[in-house]
């Protein structure tokens, strides 16, 4: 049984083509530049992954052209700009705040204070069904007959 679910899961994860991303060789002197930019920029293919972890062909056109930048002599802020204008603040791992970006940085809070008020009402609602489900006088003394009345016919079955 072992050895057939071993064959299994190696024929499932055959199927998986596994690739890592291209390594781009930088000058020394970049190397530090260049590892800190492209963590700060997200792959617009696979969208979770940085630029440096992406094995995507656009990630890779991107390290190329990130390299290509710094050997120019651009700064770390001009090509992030750069990217920005011509991809849009989305390739940006921590986009700026300003009004077309206001909704990324204000919507996850939005999305917390909605689910803590849309839960309260949830609570609010039940423990108001709790207290209108609570029994009448007429209702409390016929419950307690009727127990009083069990209670009697089980002393009785006892004697």
């Amino acid at each position: 049984m072992n050895k057939f679910v071993v064959l299994v899961l190696m024929a499932i994860l055959s199927q998986f083509n596994v690739v890592s991303a291209e390594i781009i060789s930088v000058a020394p002197e970049y190397e530090q530049r260049y590892k800190h930019i492209l963590s700060e920029l997200r792959c617009l293919v696979c969208q979770n992954q940085t630029v440096a972890e992406s094995s995507s062909g656009l990630a890779n056109d991107l390290r190329i052209e990130v390299k290509e930048m710094l050997e120019r002599g651009a700064t770390d802020q001009e090509i992030l700009t750069f990217m920005s204008d011509r991809y849009g603040d989305f390739v940006l791992y921590n986009p700026p705040i300003k009004p077309r970006t206001f909704l990324l940085w204000i919507g996850p809070f939005l999305l917390l204070v909605g689910g803590i008020i849309f839960a309260l009402i949830l609570v609010k609602r039940r423990a108001k069904n709790i207290t209108d489900n609570q029994l009448s006088e007429h209702e409390k003394q016929r419950l307690k007959d009727l127990l009083d009345e069990k209670n009697n016919q089980e002393d009785k079955n006892k004697e």
